[in-house]
């Protein structure tokens, strides 16, 4: 299957239609800096790309400029989040930070007032207008890795459901029957890589709560208190999953499987289908099944009273210059030149291979020739209705409580209204 420039083209273009997103470029150099020192605090660590790809930038960008001297600290996950807040906190601000402008990723940064506007650093390449008005006051923060990071997406191996004389379910009915023609045949109808608590709630049930309750934006008016989670459309939400193992359309196994196992699986033709992030789903790491994959939202479930298609997305999250960071011209200067660097045109079209990001948005960016057809396929996720990540507005233990709880409902292990009064216990307690 190939697809021209131009259509890959309108097809950025159409997916990326009330989103904003951000990618930068090397522009000219700047002055000349002696002996000048940037601290970066980042994300990923050994076993991840986004650690990987961070440290050879590193290296690279040290080595290109032997003035300049990177001191950085690179964390994942929570331990992340928790350096963050206590760097902060001791006043050990560094010049360079992974960060984000929503509750999970952005918090810390606005309460330390380090968060400043990122645009006037931004190399030339860059089209600014494409990065969303977080706050409604043109202030942006930082300058996102790319698109919008869609969450909730499924993975479908169209040459395996064609094999198997299936078609793709657009009822609930179909869903039911799509997963017995699946054991009929000896394959898994959908799984996921569970192990990680926090994919229930970013890359599963982010997309069914809008179905369930009726309303895109109901994550955030629980966080608000304006809806609680014991109300019947958040628990129709949870029962989905056990409705899923009941009707063989959802491994049960997968509350105990890791994402390398999961996606093995998924390539190997033992799964039709795998929920994952956009990210999961790069050329590098599905070999021949990036020709045959479809990606879409999760398909119709038990009880959906509207939104069909719904898929979850958040602002990508990236590297801003805190105010720390700026306060010095050297080091401004040092800065600036590093996030061109980092989001060069060559990195963004490797992060678009890998599968870190949706697209670009780079001024005129043209997709190279001969990239695999599974990075064109992500741009039709931008058609899909819109909305809210729980990660990006639930935190703490009521997060953590919904997570684990969501993964016992698989494993039978828990029911959907047991858990829904422990997450309001929790966040009441918050």
């Amino acid at each position: 299957m190939k697809f021209s420039k131009n259509v890959v083209k309108a097809s950025l273009a159409v997916g990326l239609i009330g989103l904003a997103f951000g990618m930068t470029s090397c522009g000219k150099s700047a002055a000349k800096a002696e002996n000048v020192k940037i601290n970066i605090l980042g994300y990923g660590d050994n076993s991840n790309s986004e650690g990987q790809t961070f440290k050879r930038i590193a290296e690279e960008f040290q080595a290109a400029n032997p003035n300049i001297s990177i001191n950085y600290e690179l964390l994942y996950d929570d331990a992340y989040h928790q350096k963050a807040v206590a760097r902060l906190a001791s006043g050990d601000v560094p010049d360079i930070a992974y960060m984000g402008a929503d509750a999970r990723w952005g918090q810390e940064w606005k309460e330390a007032g380090q968060q400043i506007d990122n645009v006037p650093y931004y190399p030339s390449e860059i089209n600014a207008s494409l990065v969303p008005d977080f706050f409604g006051t043109g202030m942006k923060p930082y300058l996102p890795l790319g698109g919008s990071n869609y969450c909730t997406v499924v993975g479908v191996n169209m040459d395996l459901l064609n094999k198997i004389g299936g078609k793709l379910p657009t009822t609930y009915e179909e869903f039911k029957a799509l997963a017995k023609l699946c054991k009929d045949n000896g394959i898994i109808c959908l799984s996921t890589h569970g192990a990680d608590g926090w994919v229930w709630g970013s890359c599963v049930m982010s997309g069914i709560i809008p179905r369930t309750t009726g309303d895109t934006k109901w994550i955030e008016k629980a966080c608000n208190k304006e809806v609680k989670f014991t109300d019947a459309g958040f628990v129709e939400a949870l029962d989905v999953l056990s409705q899923w193992v009941k009707d063989g359309i959802l491994d049960p196994n997968a509350a105990i499987t890791d994402n390398g196992t999961g996606l093995s699986n998924f390539v190997n033709g033992n799964y039709l289908m795998y929920i994952d992030g956009q990210w999961g789903f790069g050329e590098s790491n599905l070999g021949d099944l990036s020709k045959h994959l479809k990606l879409i939202p999760i398909p119709a479930v038990p009880g959906e009273k509207s939104n069909a298609g719904s898929i979850a997305g958040a602002w990508q999250v990236g590297y801003g210059i805190t105010k720390k960071g700026a306060s010095d011209p050297k080091v401004l200067d040092a800065a600036k030149k590093w996030l061109a660097y980092f989001n060069s045109s060559t990195e963004t079209i490797q992060r678009l291979q890998d599968g870190a990001i949706s697209a670009p948005i780079l001024k005129n960016f043209t997709l190279p020739e001969g990239m695999d057809p599974c990075i064109a396929e992500k741009a039709t996720l931008g058609a899909y209705p819109s909305c809210y990540v729980i990660d990006s507005y639930l935190s703490g233990t009521a997060n953590d409580t919904l997570n684990a709880g969501m993964q016992d409902i698989v494993s039978g292990k828990q029911t959907a209204k047991g858990l829904a009064a422990a997450v309001q216990k929790a966040f009441d307690a918050q």
